[in-house]
């Protein structure tokens, strides 16, 4: 090994690409491939949050405002990572085989972590502790199927428990005030 790849080794690109090949083996069992090729699928464009949601405020009348606000909030969470993807453009890892399509080229935030922690945050009340095991397996999901690096999911679930807790805080302000 010379010095740059020494130096490549020890960078935190070196480390995101390690860690993500490690994770990424772990695919090689059929049932890890083919849970996380679903929750990939069901992650897409939030779609499995959104439905949590909307079954959440017709199951649970008595919070359904609640649950309607935390369906709002995932999929601000959600569209914001998209916005933070355009303007980063990190290309997709290259170095592992893809286990699923991706609809985009770009990588960075991870919008299924974005989503799947927000819906974490904002859901996370009682009736919804499904809810946080589901959003790790999502995160984790990513790296297993090869279309993210750690450090894009973590970027994403640092921003979708962001979006989900100022928006919340905003929520309550606006509808102390009669805005909401």
């Amino acid at each position: 090994m010379d010095h740059l790849d020494d130096m490549d080794h020890r960078s935190l690109a070196g480390v995101d690409r390690r860690i993500l090949s490690a994770v990424h083996a772990h695919g090689r069992d059929p049932r890890v491939a083919g849970a996380a090729r679903a929750l990939s699928r069901a992650g897409e464009h939030s779609a499995l949050w959104l439905a949590a949601g909307l079954a959440g405020a017709v199951v649970d009348g008595r919070r359904r405002g609640a649950w309607m606000r935390g369906t709002a909030l995932t999929a601000g969470a959600h569209l914001v990572s998209m916005g933070v993807k355009t303007v980063v453009r990190r290309p997709r890892p290259a170095h592992v085989e893809p286990r699923v399509r991706t609809l985009g080229r770009h990588s960075f935030p991870s919008s299924h972590a974005a989503s799947a922690t927000a819906a974490a945050v904002a859901f996370g009340a009682p009736g919804a502790y499904a809810i946080v095991p589901l959003a790790t397996a999502m995160c984790l999901s990513r790296l297993v199927v090869g279309v993210h690096y750690p450090s894009d999911v973590a970027a994403g679930a640092a921003l979708g428990a962001l979006t989900a807790r100022v928006g919340a805080s905003w929520l309550r302000r606006a509808g102390r005030h009669g805005h909401a």
